[in-house]
């Protein structure tokens, strides 16, 4: 197989951990005999200080004109002002928009060495295994209207949350699809209590669910799921909703595993493109020390083998491959405890790369 990828890598941490994803895929391509061609692109606050676009339209043709794009992170206290009009955010979501990427898909797994790490009890963590499907393109972070409205009274903001019923509809199909897939159950997460748009996501997600008598599907209310998730998370297999719930949700859940550094994610379009990346930011406090954990990116990887690419048996090798070396005492800092010895983002690839070749 031969196949075109095009690398965001972004700011902070972003470069370091793309570094390790590239070169796990080379270790795939070498052992399976695929070749991946990478094309490297600006995005981000380095695009916002290069040309001050952070998305130009070059990155923009590069990711339209590949199979996967591998992102790193964007953002950074560098670019945090919120008086300024360009920030890199603007280009994650003009990408998300541009490209039809309207289902991200997080999945939190506890691995059994890491099962500690977390600072929730060992016996509420060691069972979780569920997935978040978070819409993407839609809801308050795109709704229009948008934006200031100072007046003679003072300061104002406003924002609009927005869905249509096809939005709701082809999201919730991936959640149920995906729930087929693993053990059949998918939660629908609103607020259907207080929120119009939450009463339409409800109204389409019972349509749906109908569609689907083999999987059991149940609604609960953000606040409740926001609760759940710390009380009983083993009980979760699918999540699906919103852009904005989704967003805060996944990140509560990523504690579970007991760091962001491990959680990897794919943001989907229709069809087989996707963008993949780790959920943590760029962590600039850390960015060129060579510490980051590249496991999330590494597995956000096994993620494009397994999705875009449909290669199952190289994406479990991946992952087998993380495990193995987390099951053999390796630790990034991020996730060694009191007195364990920690390893460098270069050191914690390489491993990664070694098991996968044997």
């Amino acid at each position: 197989m031969q196949a075109k990828i095009t690398l965001l890598p972004g700011d902070g941490i972003g470069p370091e951990v793309v570094a390790e994803g590239v070169k796990t895929l080379q270790a795939v391509g070498e052992k399976f005999g695929h070749i991946f061609e990478f094309t490297e692109a600006l995005a981000g606050g380095i695009a916002i200080d290069q040309i001050g676009n952070p998305l130009p339209d070059e990155s923009l043709a590069a990711c339209r004109q590949s199979d996967a794009v591998l992102l790193g992170a964007v953002g950074g206290p560098k670019w945090s002002d919120p008086k300024a009009k360009v920030r890199p955010e603007q280009g994650l979501l003009k990408l998300r928009k541009e490209l039809g990427l309207f289902a991200n898909v997080r999945p939190v797994k506890i691995y059994p060495a890491l099962a500690d790490a977390s600072t929730l009890k060992r016996e509420v963590v060691e069972k979780v295994d569920l997935v978040i499907i978070r819409e993407l393109t839609g809801g308050l972070y795109f709704g229009q209207p948008q934006g200031r409205r100072d007046n003679e009274r003072g300061r104002a903001a406003l924002d609009t949350m927005y869905y249509t019923e096809a939005e709701i509809g082809r999201l919730m199909r991936v959640a149920f699809d995906l729930a087929r897939q693993r053990r059949k159950k998918v939660t629908s997460v609103d607020k259907a209590n207080v929120l119009a748009s939450s009463r339409l996501w409800r109204e389409v997600a019972h349509e749906v669910a109908a569609e689907y008598p083999d999987v059991e599907y149940e609604d609960i209310l953000v606040d409740a799921c926001s609760m759940y998730l710390i009380r009983n998370p083993g009980d979760f297999d699918v999540v699906a909703t919103e852009n904005m719930f989704g967003d805060i949700l996944s990140d509560e859940a990523s504690m579970l595993a007991g760091s962001m550094g491990m959680l990897p994610s794919a943001s989907l379009a229709e069809g087989k493109f996707g963008l993949y990346e780790p959920i943590h930011g760029s962590a600039p406090d850390i960015a060129g020390q060579g510490i980051a954990n590249p496991l999330a990116t590494i597995l956000s990887v096994a993620m494009m083998l397994r999705t875009t690419f449909e290669l199952p048996q190289e994406a479990l090798d991946v992952e087998a491959a993380v495990d193995a070396v987390l099951a053999a005492g390796h630790r990034s800092p991020d996730l060694a405890g009191p007195g364990e010895a920690a390893i460098g983002t270069t050191e914690m690839g390489d491993l990664v790369v070694n098991a996968i070749a044997t």
